[in-house]
């Protein structure tokens, strides 16, 4: 039965997190502590197991699914690897964060953030671009599968700042960083949609590979459940990424929306309880 829960876990984890560019922790995490707290099927870890071990599925999460996007030229990767000069050193002192931090009223105000970044989603169409100097600024143009074109850019020292706290969050919850990230690429830097996912999965990849490090040296890994829960995670990717390209944009943006809501209810009521 171990098994069984775990595989299905690393299933939906990669599916969902590849589909709207989450990375998947926000289903791993929960999902460890509460078969392992609440039920017999899996043994009892600690919250910094259960990160540790999510942010290394989130390694090949990312991987499989930015191999599925680059298929079909959907990742920015220039601009992925500027994020990740952001996000990964924000990854290794999340790492260390999550070892001292009072976890409760962290989970509290993270979540209160994801809602709030959801009904921001809600009104992105109304909201004026961030203004981008022409000498400093890198601008992008994609054509989407709908044959919209799409202008967009960032300013790089906003953009690894931005990444840097995306990185942290990831270190510090094991979440992947998504859903920090691509409604900042969305909201301040126009990116389509789709890109935005696939960008923010090549940025999980680099960035879990630093933060899952720092773990590792920390002693926070159950390497038997990592190992089962890689093969669904893998294979969820690679289905996400197919779902995530057959619909429009606009459905991407509302499933990242509603995902947000519950990713943000869920951290309140974990900081409430636990």
């Amino acid at each position: 039965m171990e098994w069984i829960v775990l595989l299905s876990i690393g299933l939906a984890a990669g599916t969902i997190g590849s589909l709207i560019g989450l990375g998947g922790g926000v289903i791993i995490v929960p999902a460890l502590l509460f078969f392992s707290t609440y039920t017999g099927y899996l043994q009892t870890i600690s919250p910094q197991v259960a990160v540790g071990t999510s942010l290394v599925i989130m390694i090949f999460t990312g991987l499989s699914s930015t191999l599925a996007y680059l298929k079909h030229k959907m990742v920015d990767y220039k601009s992925g690897l500027i994020f990740f000069l952001g996000s990964g050193p924000g990854g290794i002192v999340g790492a260390w964060i999550n070892q001292t931090l009072d976890m409760r009223t962290f989970n509290i105000f993270f979540g209160a953030f994801m809602i709030f970044v959801s009904l921001l989603l809600l009104v992105n169409h109304k909201l004026k671009p961030m203004p981008l100097k022409a000498e400093n600024g890198i601008h992008r143009t994609f054509i989407d599968n709908e044959g919209r074109t799409w202008e967009y850019g960032f300013q790089p020292v906003i953009a690894i700042f931005i990444a840097f706290i995306v990185g942290l969050s990831s270190g510090l919850f094991g979440i992947g960083g998504g859903s920090l990230m691509v409604p900042a690429m969305l909201l301040l830097f126009l990116f389509p949609p789709h890109v935005a996912v696939a960008t923010s999965m090549f940025m999980i990849f680099l960035s879990s590979i630093v933060s899952s490090t720092t773990h590792i040296s920390l002693g926070h890994i159950n390497w038997q459940y990592a190992f089962l829960l890689i093969p669904g995670a893998w294979f969820g990717a690679k289905l996400g990424a197919f779902i995530n390209m057959k619909l429009a944009s606009k459905t991407v943006v509302h499933i990242l929306r509603l995902i947000l809501i519950l990713v943000g209810f869920r951290l309140i009521y974990q900081g409430f309880t636990g």
